[in-house]
């Protein structure tokens, strides 16, 4: 018996025009798309279907809609059942909605929540993150603990072999990006973001979470989701608010997800969402296991 893990992505994955076929095909992305709208009181869909593209990469809206494309493929997806689950980043929230630790309504509120406070910690304390390949995890750790003299900095991801995202304030990172290229990086790539995420510089983005956490319902999962802060399963619920807050100012520890997942019996991935990020990073991982994309509805036609 194979055993099926979902995936959902995180930030980077949106596009223009995300979800439309859903909304067309499906009365129950529809109505899921309807609800959305409602409850964040913004026309999420329209930015969704149309953009404009720079509005679309505001954290605010990025974040909800890639969680609403996400959850809504999960769902109407019925004939494939997962056993475990895991997000990247924003992507847990989609996960925990699929593994029923978080009921829909709630948690699209509270991704905007996290959204907009990530966004706003990134103005209050400009920061920036840099991808560094051909190093690597204790390599990076190590060079970013030299550069934190220049300024905060140290790892955010650790997506796949060789593949690690650094964050922290812009003279830590730029520094950090020094010694990862005279350290022997095959690449280093300063990226575009609106804050420097998983870093100490989104503190403020998480006291203002946990008010917002402290008000939402969390249940027991269903199923164990793997969480970002530990590469670990989880299912009570305490451990996911707990981890959830932890997740803001702490590295997304993918690589060691993907692992361990294996190690637990897991041989069939779908990543539920926009893009094909997570199927790269998985390849990379570990090639042998099964990858199938979900982000279109002819891509859940397949499967019904």
């Amino acid at each position: 018996m194979s055993k099926k893990a979902f995936l959902f992505p995180g930030q980077g994955s949106q596009y223009v025009g995300m979800a439309r076929d859903l909304y067309d095909y499906s009365v129950e992305a529809k109505e899921m798309m309807k609800t959305a709208d409602e409850a964040l009181g913004v026309n999420l869909s329209y930015i969704m279907f149309n953009g404009p593209e720079e509005e679309l990469k505001q954290t605010e809206y990025t974040q909800p809609a890639i969680f609403l494309h996400s959850v809504i493929l999960a769902s109407i997806m019925r004939t494939v059942h997962a056993e475990a689950a895991a997000g990247h980043s924003l992507g847990e929230y989609s996960a925990l909605v699929a593994a029923g630790a978080l009921q829909f309504y709630d948690a699209v509120k509270l991704v905007r929540a996290r959204g907009k406070s990530m966004q706003k910690a990134g103005v209050v304390k400009p920061g920036t993150m840099a991808a560094i390949i051909g190093l690597n995890p204790d390599k990076v750790t190590e060079l970013c603990n030299e550069a934190s003299a220049a300024g905060i900095v140290q790892p955010a991801n650790f997506n796949s072999p060789g593949q690690i995202v650094i964050s922290g304030s812009v003279t830590g990172v730029r520094k950090a990006m020094e010694l990862c290229k005279t350290g022997g990086a095959k690449l280093v790539k300063e990226l575009i973001v609106s804050g420097a995420f998983h870093s100490p510089l989104m503190e403020s983005a998480k006291e203002e979470l946990l008010n917002e956490l402290n008000n939402t319902h969390i249940y027991d999962s269903r199923f164990p989701v793997y969480a970002n802060v530990t590469a670990k399963p989880v299912s009570k619920k305490d451990e996911i608010k707990k981890l959830l807050f932890e997740q803001v100012t702490s590295p997304v520890r993918w690589e060691e997800t993907i692992i361990n997942m294996i190690n637990d019996g897991a041989d069939e991935f779908y990543e539920i969402g926009p893009g094909k990020v997570l199927q790269g990073l998985v390849k990379r991982i570990n090639p042998d296991v099964k990858c199938f994309g979900i982000d279109k509805y002819s891509d859940v036609e397949k499967f019904l």
